[in-house]
């Protein structure tokens, strides 16, 4: 191989977390990205099609890892990006004192990347029932969120 010849890594496009869906088909309970947020729709409605062509969708959604509520108006026949949700559980190994989980994974290695959840009440709520049963020596395990490279630790569960 000579010096002159380019060599190519790999690139990202970048939008591998998200896919393209006409709102008409948007539904209660469906994902959807608002505002590069991804959100849960929790409402939607149809307008009729008015005097410029379009029948719009009004769109109501909560923010998955903020609980934000948020709002979006486009017409049907147009697309939104759907991100890739994934829930996955994990059992917790350790607690720190700082927040940091270690977690085991189904496969069996370890996953040390997570804090405990802190931005809303439910998660100070999660955050505080994990701490207490994880301390009680109870099995703890999370179920984690993700979507567009984040990911959050939504619920737990503990066994004896």
């Amino acid at each position: 191989m000579s010096d002159d010849e380019p060599t190519f890594e790999s690139g990202d496009a970048g939008a591998a977390g998200t896919y393209p869906l006409e709102a008409g088909s948007i539904r209660k309970g469906s994902h959807l990205m608002i505002k590069g947020c991804p959100c849960k729709c929790v409402e939607v409605s149809t307008s009729k099609t008015g005097k410029h062509g379009h029948a719009k969708a009004h769109i109501v959604a909560i923010d998955i890892f903020t609980g934000k509520k948020l709002e979006d108006l486009c017409p049907t026949s147009h697309n939104v990006s759907v991100p890739f949700v994934k829930r996955e559980e994990y059992t917790v190994m350790d607690v720190g004192e700082d927040g940091n989980l270690s977690l085991l994974t189904e496969g069996g290695d370890a996953k040390d990347d997570l804090n405990l959840p802190s931005q809303t009440e439910d998660d100070q709520k999660n955050s505080e029932g994990i701490k207490k049963d994880f301390e009680a020596g109870k099995n703890v395990i999370v179920t984690v969120q993700s979507a567009i490279g984040i990911e959050k630790i939504c619920t737990y569960k503990s066994t004896d």
